[in-house]
C-alpha cells in the first residue's frame, strides 16, 4: 500500500495536469482535512518532494485565507536556464541532491535515461575518490553537462 506522502505527491502532481499551468495553489489545512492528516504532513511533503533539485519553486501567503502556490520551473529560456541551474546547483551539491535533480530533468522529459545514467555515473563519490572537494568537483561538472544538454 502506498505511504500517505506518496499519495499526496500524486495528488498534487495530478493538479498540475489538470489545470495545465505551471503554478497550482493549494491551502495546507484544506489539504490536510481532505487526507485525514496533520497539516505538518503536508509540510512535509512539500518540503521533500516539491524542492527546487525536482524542479519546483513553494511560495506561502499568509493572512486573509492564505495559501501554497507551487510552480512547475520551465526550462525552456536560455537566461532562466542559466539562472536555474546555477540556482539549483550552485557552487557545491551532494550526491543526493544531485541525483534528486537528474530524476526531475528524467521524469520531466528534459535529459533521456542514458543521460541521466551517464550523469550518475561521472558525478558519484567512486568517480571522485581523489577529489578534496567532491561536492564543488561535483557541482562543476553536472552543470556543465546540463547546460550542454539543455542548449
Amino acid at each position: 500500500m502506498a505511504r500517505l506522502s506518496d499519495i499526496i505527491e500524486e495528488f498534487i502532481k495530478q493538479m498540475f495536469n489538470e489545470n495545465r499551468d505551471n503554478v497550482i495553489f493549494i491551502q495546507r489545512n484544506e489539504l490536510a482535512d481532505q487526507f485525514r492528516c496533520a497539516p505538518s504532513q503536508i509540510n512535509y511533503v512539500l518540503t521533500t518532494r516539491f524542492t527546487y533539485e525536482r524542479g519546483y519553486l513553494i511560495e506561502s501567503k499568509r493572512g486573509g485565507g492564505g495559501h501554497i502556490a507551487i510552480k512547475q520551473l520551465d526550462y525552456d529560456n536560455s537566461n532562466r536556464r542559466d539562472e536555474l541551474i546555477n540556482q539549483s546547483i550552485g557552487e557545491t551539491i551532494t550526491y543526493h541532491n544531485a541525483n534528486s535533480l537528474l530524476n526531475h530533468l528524467l521524469e520531466s522529459g528534459i535529459i533521456e535515461e542514458r543521460e541521466s545514467e551517464i550523469m550518475k555515473i561521472a558525478i558519484n563519490d567512486r568517480s571522485l575518490t581523489s577529489a578534496d572537494n567532491k561536492n564543488k568537483i561535483r557541482a562543476d561538472i553536472l552543470k556543465a553537462m546540463i547546460m550542454i544538454i539543455l542548449s
